[in-house]
């Protein structure tokens, strides 16, 4: 049944997303709460009628970037590759193969990701993490579309690190989202968009142990096609020992290439579990939530005049 959005043009794609982005909306759904919650987190001085304008605009972002993954999952590379039409500061992306010690692609969750994949299998051989869903008939469409890749599929438990450091070693490549909540012993706490943050430690420590470079890769929906966007992650302190220097780098590091495409990032996803404001602010009223998020900013500039 999935298969079936092949045969779906992008433009009614579009609408469908559209469509559904009102729907969720006025039903109040938990995608748009999150979406919701997340804005008045990281920007709690943020008029409430802009705040629900730009949810609103980053809810249908977020839905045509989930169809249009589902398309490129269902089509052959080809098509995914015909798609990108522009790539920016691709001599950065050059200088990341380029180095000797492999290259970790560092993918936050910002726009269609899931759209170069078969772009940079041109480049060799990848090698992605792929952790099932839980739900057997969409994992079963994810796995078909990316084993049509040139690319190596690993699990993301210590046999997909071993592989991944093995891959780094012998001067490959591979892709990492770092913004997944990780697991209590897989992270530290620290600041994203000024919240103290659950943070993966994985791509910090592969770097440090390999030498690696870093290259931010976004990949975003135009008038035309897609456009990747590369960014240069050369900021010293990504490869420190200490994981608290190390993952504070990166999340500052996320937070310029969030930044720079800020409404199409998927602000749906509940990043913030553990916070200041208790163990899930994502179940808190909004008016309680944003008193308490403004009590915490006022403290922390009277710690940090």
């Amino acid at each position: 049944m999935l298969n079936l959005i092949k045969f779906v043009p992008m433009s009614l794609l579009g609408a469908l997303a559209r469509l559904a982005s009102y729907l969720a909306k006025w039903s109040n759904a938990s995608i748009y709460r999150s979406i919701c919650t997340n804005l008045m987190l990281v920007r709690p001085s943020m008029d409430k009628d802009e705040r629900d304008r730009l949810a609103f605009t980053i809810l249908q972002n977020q839905l045509a970037s989930t169809l249009d993954s589902a398309k490129s999952w269902a089509m052959p590379p080809e098509w995914s590759i015909a798609q990108i039409k522009t790539v920016h500061n691709r001599e950065i992306l050059e200088r990341g193969f380029a180095n000797p010690k492999g290259l970790i692609l560092v993918v936050p969750h910002i726009g269609t990701w899931e759209m170069m994949n078969a772009w940079l299998c041109g480049f060799g051989d990848l090698t992605i993490m792929y952790k099932p869903s839980g739900n057997p008939n969409l994992d079963r469409f994810i796995l078909s579309g990316r084993e049509r890749l040139s690319a190596t599929l690993v699990p993301t438990d210590s046999t997909g690190v071993k592989a991944i450091f093995k891959t780094l070693k012998s001067g490959g490549f591979t892709v990492i989202l770092p913004d997944h909540v990780p697991d209590k012993n897989g992270g530290e706490i620290v600041p994203f968009f000024g919240i103290p943050t659950m943070t993966g430690t994985l791509t910090t420590k592969l770097a440090q142990k390999t030498g690696c470079a870093l290259v931010g890769l976004a990949c975003i929906k135009g008038k035309d096609g897609f456009e990747i966007f590369c960014y240069d992650l050369t900021d010293p302190n990504l490869y420190d020992k200490n994981d608290i220097i190390a993952t504070t780098a990166l999340n500052n590091s996320m937070e310029m290439m969030i930044n720079k495409h800020f409404a199409h990032y998927m602000w749906g996803y509940r990043r913030f579990k553990t916070t200041p404001f208790g163990e899930n602010p994502y179940l808190l009223p909004f008016d309680d939530l944003h008193a308490q998020i403004k009590s915490y900013k006022i403290d922390k500039n009277k710690e940090n005049p």
